[in-house]
C-alpha cells in the first residue's frame, strides 16, 4: 500500500516519504480501516518536527519518532475486523483516532472507531477527532460552560477554535470570537454572536468581562487575559507559541501557578482522546450543531505540503489529506 514515512524530525518537506509498504496487520480487537481521509491538527506538525523537545519527552521517541506513519485521525470503511469485533463489519463508514492514518490502510482498535455521521463527507469527518476533542473537553470539563455565561474563543478560525464557537453555543452560551479580518463572515456564520477583529480591535477596548475565555493563539500576557475575565472567571490556555524547548508552555505554568492566589481559575489544558466523547461529537454533528469547517484539501502525495501550511498556523478551520 502506498503509505507516507517517516524515520527522523525536522520539516515536513525533508523527512517526509512516500513509499510502497505493507498492509498492516490486525489484531483480535482490532480494525482495518480503508482510508479515505485523514485530519491534520498542530500537533502532527508538532510531532513531525520533534520541536518543541517537550514533544519528544511526550513518548513520541526522542531522536527519531516511535511512529514510522504518521497520522492520528482518519475517515474511511471498514476493510475487515477481528475475531472478537462484534460492533463493526466490512462496508462500515467510520472515523477515529490512532495511528498511520496517512495512508491506504490503519489499522486501529475498536475502541478508537464510531460509525461516521452520514450528514458530513469523509474529509469533514477525518477533520473532527482531535481538535473536537480539544475544544470538547476544554469547553465542559475545564471551563464547565453554563447557559447563559459570555465565553471568549480566542482564535476562533483555526482548527480547534471553529469546534470551541460551536460547542459552546450548543451549552447555550454567548460567544464572542477573535480572529483577523479574512474570516470574520466566516466565524460569523459558524455561529459566534459577535466577532473581534484582532487587527482593528484589542479584547480590552470594549470594557466586556468574560466569564470563560478559551485561548489557542498562545500571543497574549496572563495579565491581559485575566483582565478581560470576570472576577471568578476561568482562563483555559491550549497550546503556545514560540520557543524549542517549551514552545510557551512556560506562559501557561506560569498561570497555573498564579491561579491559587487569586479569584479566577487559570487552566493549562490538554486533550485525550476517547470513544465516548468521540460519540458526543458525532452526536452534535448529527443534531447539525457542529459541522467540521475544512479549510484546504491535499493529495496523500502532497502530505508534506499540508503539514507545512498548517505549521504557519493560519488555516481556517482544518486541512485534511484525501487518499
Amino acid at each position: 500500500m502506498k503509505a507516507i514515512t517517516q524515520e527522523e524530525y525536522g520539516a515536513p518537506g525533508d523527512v517526509l516519504r512516500l513509499q510502497e509498504i505493507e498492509k498492516p496487520s490486525i489484531g483480535d480487537d482490532e480494525v482495518l480501516v480503508r482510508v479515505q481521509a485523514t485530519g491534520i491538527h498542530i500537533g502532527d506538525w508538532l510531532v513531525t518536527s520533534g520541536v518543541p523537545y517537550l514533544i519528544r519527552l511526550m513518548g513520541y521517541g526522542l531522536r527519531k519518532p516511535k511512529t514510522k506513519v504518521p497520522g492520528t485521525e482518519f475517515a474511511g470503511s471498514v476493510e475487515a475486523v477481528g475475531r472478537n469485533v462484534r460492533q463493526f463489519q466490512p462496508g462500515d463508514e467510520v472515523f477515529g483516532f490512532g495511528t498511520g492514518g496517512f495512508a491506504e490502510y490503519a489499522s486501529v482498535s475498536q475502541d478508537a472507531l464510531v460509525l461516521k455521521p452520514a450528514n458530513v463527507t469523509f474529509e469533514q469527518a477525518a477533520a473532527v477527532p482531535v481538535s473536537g476533542f480539544t475544544a470538547l473537553q476544554a469547553l465542559r470539563d475545564q471551563a464547565k460552560v453554563q447557559p447563559g455565561q459570555k465565553v471568549l474563543i480566542i482564535g476562533a478560525s483555526g482548527g480547534v477554535g471553529t469546534y470551541a464557537v460551536q460547542i459552546a453555543k450548543a451549552f447555550g452560551a454567548e460567544v464572542t470570537g477573535v480572529c483577523s479580518t479574512r474570516n470574520v463572515d466566516m466565524v460569523r456564520s459558524i455561529g459566534a454572536d459577535h466577532v473581534i477583529d484582532y487587527t482593528k480591535e484589542d479584547i480590552a477596548e470594549s470594557g466586556q468581562r468574560y466569564d470563560v475565555i478559551l485561548d489557542m493563539a498562545g500571543n497574549r500576557s496572563i495579565s491581559e487575559l485575566r483582565g478581560a475575565l470576570t472576577r471568578e472567571g476561568t482562563l483555559v490556555i491550549v497550546g503556545g507559541t514560540g520557543g524549542r524547548f517549551l514552545m510557551g508552555f512556560g506562559r501557561t505554568l506560569r498561570g497555573v501557578a498564579l491561579s491559587p492566589f487569586v479569584g479566577q481559575n487559570l487552566r493549562q489544558f490538554m486533550s485525550s482522546t476517547n470513544k465516548d466523547d468521540l460519540v458526543v461529537l458525532k452526536e452534535l454533528i448529527e443534531d447539525e450543531k457542529v459541522t467540521p469547517v475544512v479549510d484546504r484539501t491535499f493529495a496523500l502525495e502532497d502530505t508534506a505540503e499540508a503539514l507545512s501550511y498548517v505549521g504557519q498556523r493560519h488555516t481556517r478551520g482544518k486541512t485534511v489529506v484525501t487518499i
